[in-house]
């Protein structure tokens, strides 16, 4: 452990790497899970790993199943376009408002985050993409100053980010989003309605393939 993470209540710990389970893909949708399974996966005890599902139940990232038991909901189309509008109105205006913050060093940063997106990609590593590729998302939208926006977009990621399994699944490792070389030149540029324009496109690739996967799975 580290000095950083006896700093953090034992709770605020479990419901983060319970968190980063849903949202990096290591629950797959309509999978049920016990609560114990949990509680030894996590190393945690019981009461921080319930008051950690209580919360992920609340943001709608997990759903009970009974008997104890809990699940990640599976996307529906509904719920997808609900997801898209809200994301393609939150984080275009979270990058445009990010773009004069951008120094050399900090697109050099997101420079080498995309490359640990595209070494993913090419390895077939979902949860090392899902990872990487929220770590370009929110370290660009972090220097936005807009905790409000910040927040609701973290929620709205954990609700579409477990998806993107259905994409791997079906299309592999090609058909995972990533439109980051657009925002990048945007940032080099200082271009900030580009850079806006470059994450919709992003997010809107990335709906489009998980829509494409459910459909799919419904057409048998």
């Amino acid at each position: 452990m580290t000095d950083d993470s006896r700093k953090i209540p034992s709770h605020e710990l479990t419901y983060a790497r319970l968190r980063d389970m849903v949202l990096f893909g290591h629950l797959a949708p309509g999978q049920p899970v016990t609560i114990q399974g949990l509680t030894a996966e996590l190393g945690a005890g019981m009461t921080p790993v319930r008051e950690a599902i209580r919360r992920l139940t609340a943001e709608g990232a997990l759903s009970p199943q009974g008997n104890r038991r809990v699940a990640v909901p599976p996307m529906t189309l509904a719920a997808l376009d609900q997801v898209g509008f809200a994301r393609l109105a939150i984080e275009p205006e979270l990058a445009r408002r990010a773009c004069p913050m951008l120094t050399p060093e900090r697109i050099a940063a997101l420079e080498v985050i995309d490359e640990r997106v595209t070494r993913a990609m090419e390895a077939g590593d979902l949860p090392g993409y899902l990872g990487a590729n929220h770590d370009f998302h929110f370290t660009l939208y972090d220097l936005a100053g807009a905790p409000v926006l910040s927040d609701l977009a973290r929620s709205l990621w954990l609700r579409a980010g477990p998806s993107l399994r259905e994409v791997m699944g079906r299309f592999g490792p090609a058909g995972l989003p990533d439109l980051h070389h657009e925002a990048l030149a945007a940032m080099r540029a200082g271009d900030a309605p580009a850079l806006a324009a470059a994450v919709a496109r992003d997010i809107a690739q990335g709906l489009d393939q998980i829509r494409a996967a459910l459909a799919g799975d419904a057409a048998g």
